[in-house]
Parts: structure tokens; sequence; C-alpha cells
């Protein structure tokens, strides 16, 4: 039985979706066809049927949950810990997520709600409930964006961003500086002791306490 591998090239990014099976796919009905979505790539134009934004919104919705459990398990009296000099604290990464899901979708138009462009915003407070309520707000606001958005608008050009941008970037931007930072808040939560709630879970569902 012949096996391929489907390659979705999208904004420079090449993503192997996997093997798929000639023979199977030919022995079942074909589906209908998903939207297409045409990009240009070292000035060639690709057509694609992989559909970049429920993905998109599945990342933020899993980001958002991940970002809000973590910051719930640290306790209030580490959101001022930070790993050395200079460094962002605890409130300030959170913080500094917060404020970045609306300026990176300002790259592509988007108006940011008022407030969230002042300077000292990373700053603002240290308070755990606050900062976990606008973290909330920010992840909602880049999910509800995101949702108001087409196929053929990933594919818009941006060219203030360069020749080849596009509002797809933009929302790529987003997810991976969401996962950059989140790997960030593992480490300060691990340093200090918490275990990101979703490791413990998994622990306990095994039987292992969350330190084996």
């Amino acid at each position: 039985m012949k096996r391929f591998m489907l390659t979705v090239v999208f904004a420079g990014l090449v993503v192997a979706a996997g093997p798929v099976c000639a023979g199977a796919a030919e022995a079942t009905p074909k589906a209908p066809e998903p939207p297409r979505l045409a990009v240009t790539v070292a000035d060639e134009t690709v057509t694609t049927g992989y559909d970049l934004k429920p993905q998109a919104i599945e990342d933020l919705q899993e980001l958002k949950k991940k970002f809000a459990d973590l910051a719930a398990a640290i306790p209030q009296d580490k959101y001022t810990w930070r790993p050395g000099p200079g460094v962002r604290s605890v409130s300030e990464t959170l913080l500094h997520v917060t404020q970045a899901n609306y300026f990176i979708l300002s790259l592509m138009g988007v108006t940011r709600p008022a407030g969230t462009d002042a300077k000292d915003f990373e700053k603002s407070t240290t308070d755990k409930t606050k900062i976990i309520g606008e973290l909330n707000k920010s992840f909602a606001f880049a999910e509800a964006e995101v949702g108001k958005m087409t196929n053929a608008d990933f594919a818009k050009p941006l060219p203030k961003l360069g020749p080849k941008a596009n509002d797809g970037d933009v929302v790529y931007l987003l997810v991976t500086h969401c996962h950059e930072h989140l790997g960030q808040m593992i480490a300060y939560a691990r340093i200090n002791g918490v275990v990101p709630p979703w490791t413990a879970a998994a622990q306990a569902k095994r039987g292992k306490s969350p330190q084996d």
C-alpha cells in the first residue's frame, strides 16, 4: 500500500501533517473539500486545504487554560520573584503576555483596548487576582479577533512587516510568543516548587506523586 507525506507550506513554514494511506483514501467516499488558502512563498503561489483558523483558536484556548492554571497555582507571595536582577518577575511576565496579546494583533490593524498600551503596564500591579483576570481577558480578546478572520484574511498582504508578510504571520507570531513565555513560566514555577497543574493531574492519574 502506497504511503506519502502531506506537507503544508505557509509563510515559509513547512509542516508535515503525517503519512497518508493512499489505499484507504480510495476505499472511502470523498469528504467535501475544505476552503483552500492561497499564500505566496518564495515568489510562488501555494494553495493548501489546511484550515489555519481553527488550529490557531485551539492553540489559544489551550494556552489560555495553561497560563491561567499555572498563574493560579503560583502563590501570591511569589509574584514578585525574579530569577535575577533585570529579569522579569512572575507578575511582570504574566502582564507582558497580556499586553503582547493585544499589541501583536494590532500589527494587522486590530484596535487595542484603552490602557493596554501603557509603558508601565507590566509593572502596573502585582495582585494575583487582578493579573489572572487581565490575562484571561487578553486571551478572550485574541480568540475573538482570530475568530473573525477567514482563510482569505490569513493570506492578506501586510507589507509594513515585510515584502512577503501577511496577516497569518501575525497570528503565528501571537501563538509562538505565548508558547515562549509559557515555557518561561513553567521554569519559574518549578524553581519555586510549583508543579504545573496539568502535570500534577497526569501524574496523579498514573498513581505517581508530582515529585516522582
